[in-house]
């Protein structure tokens, strides 16, 4: 295994350089992923192959945003076949068991707390097992050696890594297993230090022996069921294979000319982009330029992002309820939105309102946004034509706060609301909502690009789609550029400060306020992204907002 300390290839938060590779690309957000992808398919292994030991390594070397017990979803295309399908493995609330939220010692309000972390039946290694049965080719303790050998080994913390580790520690400081597993010696691993864990590197050589059941039925998995238990959860071991992992062939949309697979019901991400993509053709959006250079495109974006996160908020499992996709990606409604917007928008100068009732500059006060940071995505294309866009995040399984063989879990911001990023039902198998990124873009029904990102996904898959397909941007230059939250009610656009001089003013005549978050939050994501170009060469990026290498050969 590469001396990724000694060799200085750590990733680095910044500007990225985009790759090529004839025969292979992959994208993650470590380059001990990245590299272990790479190794997997120079030794044989297909794009599926290489995510599995990707994401088993991934939830080793970065606990900070992903872990054994979260969620993997995943758009495959099979080359063999032709086929692009759907994986959704998302933690499940299993029928018979509610969600359950510990209180730990002294902290006697927690569990009464909206959108506090229910325990739930973990979604990872169900999907792995899922991908593996369908997919894979390698024998499953080859793709497990790479989380083995960094488990026992210890990885190099990074700057990035501690970064997001103080901020988030806080939570796994309730429970006894998660200071003993993030606070050694009473202290977090500082930068630079080696990190190891003896309890990891036993759970990952037992997963390795005994397949992804050690998991759902093994070791790992009784004492999953034994710490529910003595916290007062009745979770039983059927309970982890109760709802498996669902396929399916996703949700498929046109716009102009381009075909785009995203996950579909109850997933949000694909109607979003759809209605949001669809508003800004409606006002033609391009015509008057990049919304970092133009304040109209920016009001319309904002605008659009709000309308598509308020009416995505009706979609939920359709085993459970009935499928609105239909009508909320209808030509006439989106029309309509968009009709509503250019109606709507101010024709006289309220720079003077501003200033009275809000002050000037038109800034509101700064401020990095506070949304959800924890999850890891992957893009991988082998020399065959299979295509891998997946995400493995920590969050939606296991019990919040508790570590158990090494494995630390977050559980599921199980929320019931609209607006909720998080939502579930407990009613008998309906899995839960989420904003997951994954997305695929085809030509004569094979990819040509995918991509996908943790951090605020439900808002910026659609702006980096849009720079790409409206706007023409190379990939790395459309994961680049400024990106904004949903237009707020208080009149308030949440923007990247990056803006060409004037934008603000010129907001500030449409009666609105920019508050400016850093030139680059990394709470706004960081792209993993591949793409074919016309002479077959394939190409591969990371984006600059975190952490990640991208590689190819």
């Amino acid at each position: 295994m590469t001396d990724f300390a000694a060799s200085g290839d750590l990733g680095r938060v910044g500007p990225k350089a985009s790759v090529t590779g004839k025969r292979a690309v992959a994208s993650s957000q470590h380059a001990i992923v990245t590299h272990t992808m790479l190794d997997t398919m120079r030794a044989g292994g297909n794009a599926v192959d290489a995510a599995i030991s990707g994401c088993l390594v991934q939830a080793v070397v970065q606990q900070d945003m992903t872990n054994h017990a979260g969620t993997v979803s995943a758009l495959v295309h099979d080359a063999r076949s032709g086929e692009t399908v759907e994986l959704n493995s998302m933690g499940t609330i299993v029928p018979g068991l509610p969600p359950f939220a510990p209180v730990p010692a002294g902290k006697g309000l927690y569990a009464a707390v909206p959108g506090t972390p229910r325990a739930v039946a973990p979604g990872f290694m169900p999907g792995m097992k899922a991908l593996y049965e369908r997919f894979a080719t390698q024998p499953w303790d080859k793709l497990c050696a790479p989380a083995v050998h960094w488990a026992e080994e210890g990885h190099v913390v990074t700057s990035f890594e501690h970064l997001v580790l103080a901020q988030t520690v806080e939570f796994f400081l309730y429970t006894e297993s998660g200071r003993r597993h993030f606070t050694p010696g009473g202290h977090l691993p500082q930068v630079g230090d080696r990190w190891a864990s003896a309890e990891l590197a036993e759970t990952m050589r037992n997963l390795a022996a005994e397949g992804p059941d050690h998991f759902l039925s093994g070791k790992w998995a009784q004492e999953f069921v034994t710490r529910g238990n003595d916290l007062g959860w009745p979770v039983k071991l059927e309970h982890l294979t109760a709802i498996p992992p669902r396929w399916a062939s996703g949700h498929r949309w046109e716009h102009k000319g381009h075909a785009v697979v995203q996950q579909s019901a109850p997933e949000r991400q694909g109607v979003f982009c759809q209605i949001v993509l669809g508003i800004l053709e409606e006002l033609d959006v391009p015509s008057l330029g990049h919304w970092s250079q133009n304040a109209g495109s920016l009001y319309y974006l904002a605008h659009a992002l709000r309308r598509a996160a308020q009416e995505t908020g009706l979609l939920n499992d359709p085993h459970v309820f009935d499928d609105p996709t239909q009508a909320l990606t209808s030509k006439d409604l989106i029309k309509g939105f968009a009709a509503i917007l250019r109606d709507a928008k101010a024709k006289v100068d309220l720079t003077e309102h501003v200033r009275l009732t809000r002050g000037l500059p038109a800034l509101a006060a700064s401020g990095a946004s506070k949304q959800p940071a924890g999850s890891c995505e992957l893009a991988i294309v082998d020399e065959q034509g299979n295509w891998v866009q997946m995400m493995n995040t920590l969050q939606s399984g296991g019990i919040p706060g508790e570590v158990v063989g090494g494995v630390p879990m977050v559980g599921s911001h199980w929320m019931n609301g609209l607006d909720s990023p998080f939502e579930g039902w407990v009613t008998g198998g309906g899995r839960l909502r989420s904003t997951l990124s994954n997305t695929m873009v085809l030509r004569d029904g094979k990819p040509w690009l995918s991509l996908g990102s943790p951090g605020n996904v439900h808002c910026t898959v659609p702006q980096v789609l849009s720079n790409i397909l409206d706007f023409g941007m190379e990939p790395y230059d459309a994961d680049d550029a400024p990106r904004c939250l949903p237009y707020e009610p208080d009149h308030t656009i949440s923007v990247e400060s990056r803006l060409a001089p004037g934008v603000s003013d010129a907001l500030a005549k449409l009666g609105v306020l920019m508050n400016p978050l850093p030139a680059y939050d990394y709470h706004m994501g960081t792209y993993q992204m591949a793409w074919r170009g016309e002479d077959g060469t394939l190409s591969a990026c990371a984006g600059p907002r975190r952490e990640g290498r991208a590689a190819g050969y």
